[in-house]
């Protein structure tokens, strides 16, 4: 073989062609790579679980693969040209947000002109404030898999129906950066806006919610809990709850069957962490 690739499959193929892993194949299709190559896909997180993990595959490799030409590639080029394989190339039902964020990292504000540029603005907050609030969230996974394209599908169908509820939805993302810009200190508001903000998502599609996730979400209210939301397209996946450090321990027990992942932020985006330029010499 000339291609190797290991993620939950291992593939040995002679071209690109055969490649089934479809971020792979476009991606090297993408950067003429002709040069054999081996390629291990190791990730914390399930597939499809609406973390974004796909798209911050393809920015992952797309860095991988210039440095690997001796090339260095911008933030706004890998996450432009990430966007383009997804959308264009393998022609996925996907949004621009999670390879922007993939590629940026941080707390941004991402703006969508109608011309199609993307403009990218980073949130600035104290250290103690930006500490305080990475504090308040609870990241749960609900078991769930589910395929983001198909969802996003609907979504995308619904979008004129839907229209006034996506304007809603925008004027909440101003208001939420308002909330980390201020000096207060005081983000419940802002978990008060996630509720609200989950409320009108479930409109947007049947497909979003359902029994299991709205169980799971009741009971996170219950025990203290003041909003949340299902990440990415929705109907699984990871749930995000904003909850004061002193209620943190009591929703946890409320959701002992589902696994809590603690995470942190992280301000550099995707990086390589070994290079060693004179490897193929």
């Amino acid at each position: 073989h000339k291609f190797r690739i290991v993620y939950s499959m291992i593939e040995n193929v002679k071209s690109v062609d055969e490649i089934v892993h479809p971020s792979v194949r476009e991606t090297l299709r993408y950067m003429n790579i002709s040069q054999g190559l081996e390629i291990h896909h190791d990730g914390d997180i399930p597939a499809r679980s609406g973390m974004g993990s796909s798209s911050a595959f393809t920015v992952g490799l797309l860095k991988i693969l210039y440095a690997l030409n001796g090339r260095i590639i911008s933030k706004k080029q890998l996450y432009e040209q990430a966007i383009h394989i997804e959308q264009t190339l393998i022609r996925e039902n996907v949004g621009s947000q999670d390879q922007v964020w993939a590629a940026c990292g941080g707390l941004n504000t991402i703006e969508f002109l109608q011309n199609g540029e993307i403009i990218v603005e980073p949130i600035i907050m104290q250290d103690s404030a930006r500490g305080m609030f990475e504090k308040k969230f609870m990241l749960i996974y609900t078991g769930l898999a589910r395929n983001a394209s198909d969802i996003a599908c609907e979504q995308i169908n619904n979008t004129q129906k839907n229209k006034e509820l996506l304007c809603r939805m925008k004027e909440f993302a101003d208001e939420a950066q308002e909330i980390l810009v201020s000096k207060s200190g005081d983000f419940v508001q802002f978990g008060r806006l996630l509720h609200e903000s989950w409320k009108l998502k479930k409109c947007l599609s049947n497909k979003i919610t359902n029994p299991e996730i709205e169980a799971i979400y009741d009971a996170a209210v219950k025990n203290g809990a003041i909003g949340g939301k299902v990440l990415g397209a929705g109907g699984g996946g990871f749930m995000l709850f904003y909850v004061e450090p002193e209620y943190q321990n009591k929703v946890k027990d409320a959701l002992s069957d589902y696994l809590h992942v603690p995470f942190k932020f992280t301000y550099t985006g995707s990086e390589i962490i070994v290079y060693n330029p004179d490897f193929f010499n």
